[in-house]
């Protein structure tokens, strides 16, 4: 379907007067800032999970103590 409004886009902008290289400039542009609001929204949808993840490691360390040094010479 997409492909669809790809050359009906490119029909159009023919028909309209511009050149190919303009329309090709012009597709270009749009598949880059199409790709950057599809990679934004999928950082967005992302963000509640790598937050809990975050939170997650957060107390996980701080329940996990660390062993010093001096704790491991004592035993031997």
């Amino acid at each position: 379907m997409e492909i669809l409004f790809v050359l009906g886009f490119f029909v159009m902008l023919l028909l309209t007067g511009i050149s190919v290289l303009g329309i090709i400039a012009a597709l270009v542009v749009a598949t880059v800032v199409m790709m950057f609001g599809g990679l934004l929204a999928v950082v967005i949808k992302m963000l509640p999970w790598l937050l809990l993840a975050v939170v997650g490691v957060w107390i996980y360390r701080a329940y996990k103590k660390p062993q010093s040094r001096a704790d491991r010479w004592l035993s031997r």
